[in-house]
């Protein structure tokens, strides 16, 4: 356990007992994917309770956004970390993850039973036009709250181009944005440089923030927390290669999804369609609608839309050859992956988070930070098309000239019911101005309508 010092007298400071009450409350009503999580916590903490300041939420969210993994769960765990320490951070993080857990493995067992039945088809139908909605509202928030100038508009632009047309991985856009954020900001260029804070906002920060918990990074301190999450982390996969074999199929689907949660940047919408891809295309994991129909699932339950991942590990395990495979083994599928995929978060937020604090003043990581945010937009816009094209239309071609390889549609396919569907949910969704969930119901029964009577 940490050793932290802060100052005490903050009327707005929470106990621990009150904190975890909301985190479980953040954990069961944390619907409609990043954007809608992050601003789910803003509102909570920063404008209802105050528990926390404007300028430590957005400085912790610039670097959970630079992290690979969920970002709405790390910046969770940052806060949580923030006011009561390491087990602040791991009841944050957690209560975040469970109750989402429970909903998925739940769903994805009556997927494997019951996908056969025409019901299930017709109503996951009509949901996939609703996440379509919802990943487009995405965008429209993230990038109002990113994209503050033309400079801001520049590297979220390029890093769609770079990713949508020219396929570079996503590592590098985060870091080419880093370092032009970094560039823009030490040579004071237009829209890099952020206006000076007033002076009353700074003294309303620092009453704000002053329970907040501190840590002084050591060296020994750094090493102690690796050794420790790293091994919490691949725990599970050592016991399963113990028990099965280092072939099992557990083991396999262990070890990807640990290689995963450390090699993809920018959460959910960064990482989905090259998951689907290997999924289905190497592993046959999953057959080419399912991811689709998972991605609906998750949107259906609270936590990260990484909850997909789970659903994924759920299936693969569900469908091992032989004995291995079944209900049971479908359950330990969907915990390992969720296991591996959410744990490393803690250790980057323990890990880090005290450098990041130390460094929170620093205007060349802001700047860093800014222009990583600013690419994470254009990766989400990346996956609204995706999205878009593999719901609308039966079939996509791929365009080359040489590294220029963008995916277009096959017009003549396009499939009026799923589009007429997706009509009516961005009407719910930006005219009528409904929530995830009431626009989830009725897509879906309007999806099991226009199946029923086709």
């Amino acid at each position: 356990m940490d050793q932290h010092s802060h100052t005490s007298g903050s009327a707005a400071h929470p106990t621990f007992w009150q904190a975890l009450l909301v985190w479980a409350k953040i954990g069961l009503l944390s619907f409609g994917g990043p954007a809608g999580q992050i601003a789910l916590m803003h509102r909570e903490l920063v404008e209802t309770r105050k528990w926390i300041s404007e300028t430590r939420f957005l400085h912790a969210l610039n670097y959970c956004m630079l992290l690979p993994g969920p970002e709405a769960q790390q910046l969770a765990t940052y806060i949580g970390w923030l006011l009561h320490g390491t087990r602040g951070g791991i009841t944050a993080g957690t209560l975040f993850v469970l109750p989402g857990f429970i909903v998925i493995v739940t769903l994805s067992t009556l997927y494997a039973e019951f996908q056969t039945t025409d019901w299930l088809n017709h109503l996951f139908f009509g949901l996939k036009a609703a996440v379509l909605a919802i990943v487009i509202e995405a965008v429209i928030k993230v990038s109002r709250r990113a994209l503050k100038s033309n400079a801001m508009l520049g590297i979220a632009a390029t890093s769609f181009i770079a990713i949508y047309c020219f396929h570079v991985p996503f590592p590098a856009i985060v870091l080419g944005a880093a370092l032009v954020g970094l560039m823009g900001t030490r040579f004071q260029l237009a829209g890099f440089t952020s206006a000076p804070v007033e002076k009353s906002t700074a003294t309303l920060d620092l009453a704000l923030d002053n329970g907040v918990q501190t840590v002084t990074p050591t060296l020994g301190r750094a090493i102690r927390v690796t050794l420790t999450w790293v091994a919490v982390w691949l725990a599970p996969i050592g016991l399963a290669t113990l028990l099965l074999g280092s072939r099992s199929g557990l083991v396999e689907i262990g070890s990807f999804f640990a290689w995963l949660a450390v090699v993809t940047f920018g959460g959910a919408y960064a990482v989905l369609a090259y998951v689907a891809d290997v999924a289905v295309t190497h592993f046959h994991w999953l057959k080419p609608g399912e991811m689709l129909d998972g991605l609906a699932l998750a949107e259906t339950t609270p936590g990260p839309l990484l909850m997909v991942l789970p659903f994924i590990g759920f299936q693969a395990a569900y469908r091992l050859e032989g004995n291995a495979g079944g209900l049971v083994s479908g359950i330990l599928g969907a915990g390992l992956v969720t296991w591996v995929t959410f744990t490393p978060s803690f250790l980057w937020i323990f890990l880090g988070g005290p450098h990041v604090e130390q460094l929170r003043g620093s205007k060349l990581l802001s700047g860093a930070l800014s222009g990583v945010t600013a690419a994470v937009v254009g990766v989400i816009l990346n996956l609204a098309i995706w999205f878009g094209l593999h719901t609308l239309f039966y079939d996509l071609i791929q365009i080359s000239y040489g590294p220029f390889q963008p995916v277009w549609p096959q017009w003549a396919t396009i499939d009026l019911k799923s589009a007429s569907l997706a009509a009516i949910a961005v009407a719910l969704v930006f005219r009528l101005k409904l929530g995830v969930v009431p626009t989830l119901a009725v897509t879906g029964i309007l999806g099991l309508v226009l199946k029923s009577i086709a």
